[in-house]
């Protein structure tokens, strides 16, 4: 062993104190609540996703003939196959609420103001990449409603002022859906959304680095204990307990609640009920509410002002310092987003 180590340390001069000074980072005391780490959860279902997503590409084929075939397959003839999907479509919702709550976390504590504006807007990115990338993956089976789903998201695509046109053939690789459509989505959801996602992570941590996590103090904490802690090993720790915990929910819903097949896509007949999965909830349940090209404009007027939603902060704090306009309009969001999505899911159709 000895041997070996000094093979090691000959090529790779890193001794162990620097490599504790390297991940050492301090981190501030209000993170051993384990509710304030919600940033770590969606990256480790991220990795699951990943992981689960390359051992379903090895049977997926990405075409109208096969598609359907080869999930159906995976999920009755592959060994551990109805597992693996299962894991990879419980993950994709996990990971989808996690980021939501996480983005909401960060707003309702104004982590998002000088000087992090920048990596609010990575966020923001980051949570439309994770949306896209559960539309696309939901399209891949190829049921009857995932067929249709994708078709009527394309039409809405079609409806977005000046660009929508070109959109939709970008994204359908013609005027409808055709032998091109699915091969599309599947390069969006396997490679070009999961590239973008990795870069943003990429951006997102090096931001953090760089400026470091926003520190919160609350009146329970012990009076003249340190306002920092050390990532390694005390942070990590939570870290872990946080994955393990996660991998025990998501083997139990995988196994509880495992993925199943719906109907094979019938182009030439559309379903009585064409219901999206519930992330999307809100957004369908708004273009029933006013004419398709309002609720478009004002669907993109929200998450451009989200987008910039620091700017905006930053002069409402300025023109009344004392306001909790922010804090009132958040949970107004919140509120209208929790009270349309729930009734999309109990509506009739």
């Amino acid at each position: 062993m000895g041997s070996v180590s000094g093979w090691l340390g000959e090529r790779i001069p890193l001794r162990g104190a620097e490599l504790r000074e390297l991940t050492n980072e301090p981190v501030p005391y209000h993170l051993k609540r384990w509710w304030w780490c919600l940033g770590g959860t969606p990256a480790y279902l991220f990795v699951v996703q990943i992981v689960t997503g390359i051992l379903l590409a090895f049977y997926y084929k990405a075409a109208p003939e096969t598609a359907y075939e080869s999930v159906r397959y995976i999920t009755e003839e592959a060994a551990f196959g109805w597992f693996i999907r299962s894991l990879h479509k419980w993950a994709a919702q996990l990971m989808i609420a996690a980021v939501v709550l996480h983005q909401m976390r960060v707003y309702f504590t104004g982590a998002y103001r000088k000087p992090r504006e920048i990596n609010w807007m990575v966020g923001m990115t980051l949570l439309v990449c994770t949306l896209l990338t559960g539309f696309t993956g939901y399209s891949l089976v190829y049921e009857q409603l995932s067929y249709w789903g994708a078709t009527v998201g394309a039409n809405i695509t079609d409806s977005v002022p000046l660009a929508g046109g070109f959109l939709k053939s970008l994204l359908l690789g013609g005027d409808g859906y055709n032998d091109h459509t699915l091969s599309r989505f599947y390069i969006l959801h396997a490679a070009v959304l999961p590239v973008s996602m990795l870069l943003l992570l990429m951006v997102h941590i090096t931001l953090i680095r760089l400026q470091g996590v926003t520190e919160f103090k609350f009146k329970d904490e012990p009076q003249g204990e340190s306002r920092t802690f050390s990532f390694f090993p005390d942070h990590f720790y939570t870290e872990l307990i946080i994955g393990l915990s996660l991998m025990i929910l998501l083997a139990f819903l995988a196994t509880v609640l495992p993925a199943t097949m719906g109907p094979k896509a019938d182009p030439l007949t559309t379903p009585e009920v064409i219901k999206p999965e519930w992330f999307f909830y809100v957004a369908f349940r708004w273009l029933k509410l006013f004419s398709e090209t309002a609720a478009i404009l004002s669907m993109g007027f929200v998450l451009f002002v989200m987008f910039l939603w620091p700017f905006v902060d930053g002069w409402i704090r300025r023109r009344w310092p004392a306001s909790e306009a922010s804090v009132w309009i958040g949970i107004g969001g919140v509120l209208a987003i929790i009270g349309l999505t729930v009734w999309e899911a109990a509506v009739a159709h």
